[in-house]
């Protein structure tokens, strides 16, 4: 049986705990692959600042490699580019609470389900996850640290 592959669609989120248990999760149900695509760039050195933050922790919680992917500065544009490019079975998507995130106020999300794979969203639930992603969003790039604009 091959494994099952999946997109990782994510920007200030990257290392997000919530995302991280998805993954988790996802990992040990049944073999899987997975690609961290990092869109919605308009600036390549803050990507490759995400990417080299978030693979490690992405590797270790997946057990196995993880590839990173720098997209471009339209988020639905860069997923369509990564499906002609490489094969992938679903899609999950990380975004900031709804109260500041632009992808669900711009619904990425059904924009990319509607390229037929099915897509799994992951945005904080509880308050310790609100407070773990909003001082990682801070961190990258909202409150001074290098990051994503």
């Amino acid at each position: 049986m091959e494994p099952t592959r999946i997109l990782v669609v994510a920007n200030r989120t990257a290392a997000a705990p919530r995302l991280l248990d998805e993954v988790r999760r996802r990992a040990e149900l049944a073999p899987c692959e997975f690609a961290l695509l990092i869109p919605d760039v308009n600036v390549h050195g803050t990507a490759d600042w995400t990417l080299e933050v978030a693979l490690p922790i992405l590797r270790r919680t997946a057990r196995g490699p993880v590839e990173g992917i720098i997209g471009g500065p339209e988020p639905l544009e860069s997923v369509k580019a990564e499906l002609e490019r490489s094969r992938y079975d679903e899609i999950i998507v990380s975004t900031l609470p709804r109260r500041v995130s632009r992808w669900l106020r711009r619904d990425l999300v059904g924009q990319i389900a509607r390229l037929g794979l099915p897509v799994t969203t992951v945005t904080p639930r509880r308050r310790a996850d609100r407070a773990a992603d909003d001082r990682l969003a801070r961190f990258a790039g909202m409150g001074g640290g290098p990051g994503i604009p």
